[in-house]
């Protein structure tokens, strides 16, 4: 198993997420905990987190949770449902993988904040290419 340094220095290279400060918290095999401190960068006109805040949270810690042993997993599919504004001034994206199988994979990915409110719920399916 791959130590959390190890891991962070695979995905550092992925500069989205790196370049909108995303930090992975915990990783290991099919789960992972990602953040991002929020800055103005992240804001809309509004002055509220822009959602596509919250999806590359979600969608970095499911690559990371997907990947951290073994690279060869891809999202094909994804949905977010939006739940609420954001509260604090982190917010956190928690991947858990529901499914395994041969060529596809399944995870939920928990979108809240350092105040404790869930934010959004994301669904990935991802394929297995390499």
């Amino acid at each position: 198993m791959k130590t959390l340094e190890e891991i962070r220095e695979i995905f550092k290279s992925d500069k989205f997420a790196t370049e909108n400060f995303a930090v992975i918290e915990e990783a290991r095999e099919k789960y992972a905990k990602c953040s991002v401190k929020l800055t103005d960068r992240h804001k809309n006109a509004m002055g509220g987190v822009m959602g596509g805040v919250h999806f590359m949270l979600a969608d970095f810690a499911f690559a990371v949770a997907s990947n951290c042993e073994h690279m060869g997993v891809v999202s094909v599919s994804s949905n977010i449902t939006f739940l609420s504004g954001v509260k604090g001034d982190i917010l956190y994206a928690e991947a858990n993988c529901v499914k395994d199988g041969r060529t596809t994979c399944y995870y939920t990915v928990d979108v809240y904040d350092d105040k404790g409110t869930k934010c959004a719920a994301v669904t990935i399916t991802g394929c297995h290419v390499g």
